[in-house]
């Protein structure tokens, strides 16, 4: 019996002057050469909100990597969640600041073909407001275990 071919979208996010914030990005252009099969797409962006909806749509299974700032994290360390995790108000003035779980919603209930299955990594950063193309030491040691975290997620599939 054949196994249903799953189609994988690994999204790296982020801004790639901006340091630390680069971490997504950094991580998905490691994994890009590493990928020819057709059903995986390996790409980055710089998007939020609605914007990602575009992105997302048509794919069975998103992994979504991307730079976090918590209350007492420590930069390099590494998350798995969930992406009802960025949801701290489902509430907007304008369509630039939807969070990620209402952008979510919004495009199930129009009908889009939204992921079923998400997975995000995040990195906590440290320096995410000086332009550079550089991140700190902690930040850049994780970028090759969020690489191998990602490799192995995509094994399940």
């Amino acid at each position: 019996m054949n196994k249903k071919t799953v189609k994988t979208l690994v999204l790296g996010m982020g801004n790639p002057i901006l340091g630390d914030d680069s971490a997504g990005i950094r991580v998905a252009r490691v994994l890009e050469p590493k990928f020819k099969e057709p059903e995986i797409t390996v790409t980055e962006a710089s998007l939020a909100g609605l914007s990602l909806l575009e992105l997302l749509t048509g794919f069975d299974k998103a992994i979504i990597i991307d730079a976090i700032q918590t209350e007492g994290g420590k930069a390099g360390q590494i998350y798995r969640i969930e992406p009802e995790a960025f949801d701290t108000t489902r509430r907007a003035i304008t369509s630039h600041n939807v969070n990620f779980t209402t952008a979510l919603e919004l495009g199930r209930k129009v009908g889009l073909a939204l992921p079923q299955e998400m997975v995000i990594f995040a990195i906590e950063v440290e320096k995410v407001t000086c332009f550079t193309e550089d991140c700190t030491p902690a930040v850049e040691s994780a970028i090759p275990i969020v690489t191998d975290m990602v490799m192995s997620e995509l094994a399940k599939s």
